[in-house]
């Protein structure tokens, strides 16, 4: 199976020690994409979490999908709490940016990110049709 590397630099470039997203046949990996270098870095996680969901679907689009087409998450939370339970502006972010089409996710606290001020970090795949 053909494996194709992207970096996304126009979206968000990823490290010095890994690739931004690897596209192997139909399915779209996608590294951990935070806020950083964003309006939103160091900011609220409600606008952390918008920023986040902005990148992995302009990326998803930029392959040619559609948010539909994520199937899988995982969402790395520095303060749980923040996160729990899904209502109010959370909820109206997920809805703007999947309205019902959702994919699985896991919530996964840690004890920190990749810099400080961050709060959310998500991984994603997305199957391309």
């Amino acid at each position: 199976m053909k494996k194709t590397r992207n970096n996304h630099e126009d979206i968000y470039p990823a490290g010095p020690t890994y690739i931004r997203t690897v596209k192997a046949g139909d399915t779209l990996y996608i590294s951990g994409t935070t806020a950083r270098y964003s309006d939103s870095d160091g900011g609220s996680p409600m606008a952390q979490l918008r920023a986040v969901l902005d990148r992995i679907t302009r990326i998803v689009a930029a392959e040619g999908g559609r948010p539909s087409d994520i199937v899988a998450m995982t969402t790395y939370l520095t303060n749980i709490a923040d996160f729990w339970p899904i209502e109010g502006e959370q909820k109206e972010i997920w809805d703007e940016y999947f309205q019902g089409e959702w994919p699985t996710n896991a919530y996964v606290e840690v004890s920190a990110l990749a810099e400080p001020g961050l709060s959310v970090e998500i991984t994603a795949t997305a199957v391309l049709d």
